[in-house]
């Protein structure tokens, strides 16, 4: 998740969908209650060990943010570096892994209805509309970034919406990218908390609808996601040079992303 997070156009939403956690993701967030901050500044350890396990799926926590932590911060050079010189076949990579993962939500819903075709063509507009805004001038003050946090997090776990792009619309991606390599404490603290803020009161919005209309919430991120791949093809399209070898490689690292993800998804069906 924190390796998808770091590209614009992938969602690291997706990811977790793929590894069969998305739902345990979305609920484990929205049930999170503070309950455990009135003993702490008691001073009362004792009870607030015991306020905490009951308030955090602390097990399941853990070692998540750990891994999209390591992962931001060991591969954000990397994934900076290969979209810069081998731009056409890393986007095409990220083009695979998108369609794949289309497949990955479709087979969520059990019975295709007309509805979901309409919420499908709707979600597409939509995202297609947003990838092709272009990013606005902003500043990097510290209040923009807590707000810029909040808002991104919210994209961050939705399948098929890219929390990354959504900064590079607010203007911040670069920057908090550069933040992230150079571990400027202050921003990523400030970014961090917004973050933490959006996502408490998003993932109840999202948990109910999972909860009272799953099927109709995948047809809709379907279109989310077939919307956003406006992304990896512009910059596909724009970077490919004369050639056969380019077309090749190219239409190789389509075929590499898209069986990597079903290989995953039907990997973890298994365990699951």
């Amino acid at each position: 998740m924190g390796s998808a997070d770091i590209v614009p156009g992938v969602s690291g939403g997706t990811i977790a969908l793929i590894t069969g956690i998305y739902e345990h993701l979305v609920h484990a967030i929205s049930k999170i209650r503070f309950r455990c901050i009135k003993p702490l500044l008691k001073g009362n350890l004792k009870e607030f060990k015991i306020k905490f396990k009951e308030d955090v799926d602390y097990k399941f926590f853990i070692p998540l943010l750990l891994g999209i932590g390591i992962a931001m911060i060991s591969l954000a050079k990397v994934i900076t570096y290969c979209m810069d010189v081998y731009t056409a076949v890393t986007y095409a990579f990220f083009l695979g892994l998108i369609l794949a993962s289309t497949y990955v939500l479709y087979k969520q819903i059990a019975k295709v209805r007309i509805s979901h075709v309409v919420l499908t063509i709707i979600g597409l507009i939509l995202a297609y509309i947003f990838v092709s805004l272009n990013p606005i001038a902003a500043n990097h003050s510290l209040p923009v970034i807590f707000v810029s946090g909040l808002i991104a997090i919210c994209a961050m776990i939705l399948p098929g919406i890219s929390g990354s792009f959504l900064l590079l619309l607010l203007g911040q991606y670069e920057y908090m990218l550069g933040a992230l390599q150079g571990m400027q404490m202050k921003e990523i603290i400030v970014f961090i908390v917004g973050a933490v803020i959006g996502i408490l009161g998003f993932s109840k919005l999202l948990n109910y609808l999972l909860e009272n209309y799953k099927e109709a919430t995948m047809a809709f991120l379907i279109g989310i996601m077939l919307g956003t791949l406006k992304i990896p093809v512009v910059h596909i399209a724009g970077s490919l040079s004369g050639g056969l070898f380019p077309i090749i490689s190219t239409v190789i690292a389509i075929v590499v992303g898209f069986v990597i993800i079903i290989v995953m998804e039907t990997r973890f069906d298994y365990i699951n």
